[in-house]
């Protein structure tokens, strides 16, 4: 967004002073942009989801998703994780009102997956680039990832490593029928001023929780982004080794951007020669594998999850990489 841009140019070419199209300016901007940005994401976000949160009627969504079953559940999640223009950090406060609402874990860890890695702009250019066929491969990638994700969380029974936060949905869940509608009815808010406060107060809470982590992760993310070149990958991930998709992905993790901004990075790198699929598992990586992502899930997951996650990305990524490069 060009607002952020600005301010990281008042920043460090203004105010610091730091000279155009070095690596420590680059690295410095890249930091004020991404953490401005998220830090905006985040507030409007945790804000508005909590606000309609507070006066939703989560008994209804649950027997919603219940009538349809589970499957249903993965394929929904993953479709509105497709249509909604979001990255992995502004995906995040969607997951938390979804954990709360009490949906399943598995359902809310499949648009988890799909929401950062397909958009609509994404979608669009990559077609531009590389072609209708690659476009219709990807949203399938993406979706599918989402869908055998959510499954496999649910499989493996993770929700027993949610923190204490998280199991709040647990909880209300193994109420009884009673019980469970008393709950419903006093998490549900009526009346604007009500609701507005209890969307600041939630506010409040997560946002204190998780800035730190932001500023660490993007951190790390800018050092790697002023001081790791475009022609360094292609040097040491192009050549097609065994290893090259998976250290493309372990090499975007630490990175941060969303689809459309990496996708002309990619572009290049695929016209200097890197495989299509090493260039797209590392832009995977990139867009739904940041560290602000994960230092944010923190408060509603426990390290064994997060691990969980982690894998369960490393893999999908990697399979998706090599299937790519196979096909093109």
């Amino acid at each position: 967004m060009i607002v952020f841009t600005l301010f990281a140019d008042l920043i460090v070419y203004r105010i610091m002073g730091l000279t155009a199209n070095t690596r420590l300016a680059e690295s410095v901007h890249f930091f004020f942009e991404d953490v401005s940005k998220i830090y905006v994401l985040l507030i409007v976000m945790i804000y508005l989801i909590s606000f309609l949160r507070a006066g939703l009627n989560t008994d209804k969504i649950k027997n919603y998703l219940e009538k349809r079953g589970r499957w249903a559940g993965y394929f929904i999640a993953s479709g509105f994780g497709a249509i909604t223009p979001f990255c992995s950090c502004s995906s995040i406060p969607l997951f938390l009102g979804f954990t709360s609402a009490g949906i399943p874990l598995g359902i809310t860890m499949s648009f988890l997956i799909t929401s950062p890695l397909i958009n609509e702009i994404a979608v669009i250019l990559l077609g531009s680039i590389l072609g209708f066929k690659f476009m219709v491969i990807y949203v399938a990638i993406g979706i599918g990832s989402g869908v055998i994700g959510g499954l496999f969380i649910d499989l493996l029974k993770a929700d027993r490593y949610l923190t204490v936060i998280g199991q709040k949905a647990l909880d209300r869940a193994s109420l009884s029928e009673g019980d469970h509608e008393q709950a419903i009815r006093v998490e549900k808010i009526s009346g604007f001023k009500n609701r507005h406060n209890f969307a600041v107060n939630e506010l409040v809470t997560i946002f204190t929780r998780v800035w730190i982590w932001v500023l660490a992760g993007v951190g790390l993310g800018a050092i790697m982004h002023g001081f790791i070149p475009d022609n360094w990958i292609l040097e040491h991930l192009g050549s097609g080794q065994w290893w090259s998709v998976p250290g493309a992905v372990l090499l975007g993790i630490p990175l941060y951007a969303n689809a459309s901004g990496v996708i002309p990075v990619i572009e290049t790198l695929i016209k200097q020669g890197l495989p299509v699929g090493t260039a797209m598992a590392f832009m995977m990586s990139v867009v739904a594998a940041s560290f602000p992502e994960f230092m944010m899930l923190k408060q509603v997951m426990k390290p064994q999850l997060l691990l969980l996650f982690f894998i369960i990305l490393l893999v999908f990524f990697t399979l998706a990489g090599l299937i790519l490069n196979i096909v093109f």
